[in-house]
């Protein structure tokens, strides 16, 4: 699901809130013993085999599964530092957002908030230390959320429509990052990644489509 973006933070019953991680989106991908790790932009995340492998030891679910989520380097305070997981200074995890596929079963047309709860039940059964993290939410209420983010000097903020299912045209996405314009760590970033979006293939995120096609030729 692409991310669109928005300036100003807001307030809405039909709308839920998660931290912005900052780090690498990625799709965990996990079938017949073994997880992957893939890029947006379609390419596998081979610097991060080890937290596949953590992956799969926490959850070896059957059937192909495939979770969307971010590597994330987190320091003492549970805070993301990007230099540490560039550089590979500290051991990253993998936060898990949303559920594209179940046990082979197409979750993308159901409900975000239906998707979040099957997530939630799924991840339950990894133990406590797990290196595989759910990222849970709050329901309504983003500016309060958003003014906390920015007091701890965080990335952001990302509202996603509760009802809405899971797309890869971005124009239609339901999901709307809000940035904090202050943040310490976003120096020199943005140029960066604006480069590495152009050199999608495909606009949009795309590698859920791949993956999916996969598992129902499988």
């Amino acid at each position: 699901m692409p991310l669109q973006r928005r300036r100003e933070a807001f307030d809405h019953p039909d709308w839920l809130f998660e931290l912005k991680y900052d780090g690498f989106r990625a799709l965990a991908m996990i079938q017949a013993g073994r997880t992957q790790l893939v890029s947006r932009n379609g390419h596998p995340f081979a610097s991060f085999a080890d937290l596949g492998d953590a992956i799969i030891a926490d959850l070896n679910v059957k059937g192909k599964t495939v979770i969307d989520g971010e590597i994330v380097c987190v320091d003492r305070r549970g805070r993301p530092q990007f230099k540490n997981l560039l550089f590979h200074r500290s051991t990253p995890s993998f936060f898990a957002f949303d559920l594209l596929m179940l046990r082979g079963e197409d979750c993308r047309a159901e409900r975000l908030i239906d998707r979040k709860q099957e997530l939630r039940r799924l991840l339950n059964r990894v133990p406590a230390n797990s290196r595989l993290k759910y990222v849970d939410h709050i329901g309504g209420s983003g500016t309060p959320l958003f003014q906390r983010v920015c007091e701890l000097d965080l990335e952001g903020i990302v509202a996603k429509h509760k009802f809405g299912p899971y797309v890869t045209e971005r124009e239609s996405s339901t999901w709307v990052k809000i940035l904090n314009r202050t943040y310490s760590q976003k120096q020199g970033r943005e140029e960066l990644f604006e480069r590495d979006r152009h050199k999608e293939p495909v606009p949009g995120w795309h590698s859920c489509v791949i993956a999916c096609a996969e598992s129902k030729a499988s």
